[in-house]
C-alpha cells in the first residue's frame, strides 16, 4: 500500500471514530445568540493544526463580513475590499496589532494571527465599521448561527474544556467539561449575559467620498 493510500485509510479510520458536540448559546432571557464563538480544548493542551490555514474577512457595503471570525493560532487572514471605495483596516489589539492602509480590491498583504486572543478590527475611514477575530489554540471551533447553535465535528474521544465567547458579553461564560466517546454526540448549553449592540450611524453612500 502506498503512503498516500495508507494516509487516506488512517484519516478515514480516525474520522469513523470521531465524536461531535452540539453547542447552544442563549442570552439571559433565553433568546438565541448568533455569532458566538465556541471551541473545545483537549486536556493535553492545544489540538494539532490541520494543515495550512487561511481565511478571508471581506469589506462589503462598508461593513466587515463576517462580524465575528474564529481562527486557529497561525491562520493567515486576507482582507479583500469588495467596495468601489477605499478602506483602511487596522487593529490595536494586544493579540494582533496591524495596519493595512488605503486600498481597494485585493489587500496588499495578508495578516498572520499568531497569538491567541480577541482582535478588534476597525476602518480608519469609516468609524462605524467594526468586527472581531477570536484566535484560539485549537482546531475544534465553530460559530453559532441565527438559532444560537453550532456543531463541533470530528473530535477524537476524550475530555474537553468547552468555551463560548461573544463580543457583547458582559462577563466571560465559565468553561464546561465534555466527555466524548467514539462516534458519540454530546450536548452543551451556555447562557451568556450580553449587552444589546447599538446600531452605529452609517451615512448614505456617496461615491465622491472614500
Amino acid at each position: 500500500m502506498s503512503r498516500l493510500a495508507l494516509a487516506a485509510v488512517t484519516l478515514c479510520t480516525s474520522l469513523a471514530h470521531a465524536a461531535a458536540l452540539e453547542v447552544s448559546v442563549r442570552d439571559a432571557s433565553g433568546a438565541p445568540v448568533a455569532d458566538a464563538a465556541v471551541y473545545a480544548i483537549p486536556p493535553t493542551g492545544p489540538a494539532d493544526a490541520r494543515g495550512a490555514k487561511s481565511r478571508e474577512i471581506e469589506q462589503v457595503d462598508r461593513e466587515f463580513v463576517p462580524f465575528v471570525t474564529v481562527v486557529q493560532t497561525g491562520t493567515t487572514v486576507a482582507f479583500p475590499n469588495r467596495d468601489p471605495i477605499l478602506h483602511h483596516v487596522y487593529s490595536f489589539s494586544p493579540a494582533k496589532s496591524f495596519e493595512i492602509k488605503l486600498y481597494t480590491g485585493k489587500a496588499p498583504e495578508a495578516i498572520v494571527f499568531d497569538k491567541p486572543g480577541v482582535v478588534t478590527l476597525g476602518c480608519n475611514i469609516h468609524d462605524w465599521m467594526i468586527a472581531y477575530v477570536l484566535v484560539v489554540p485549537t482546531s475544534h471551533f465553530a460559530r453559532t448561527d441565527a438559532t444560537g447553535n453550532a456543531r463541533l465535528r470530528d473530535l477524537p474521544a476524550g475530555t474537553y474544556q468547552v468555551h463560548a465567547w461573544h463580543p457583547n458579553q458582559r462577563s466571560a461564560a465559565p468553561p464546561q467539561a465534555a466527555v466524548l466517546d467514539a462516534q458519540s454526540t454530546g450536548n452543551i448549553a451556555f447562557a451568556i449575559d450580553t449587552t444589546p449592540r447599538r446600531a452605529r450611524y452609517k451615512p448614505p453612500f456617496d461615491r465622491r467620498r472614500y
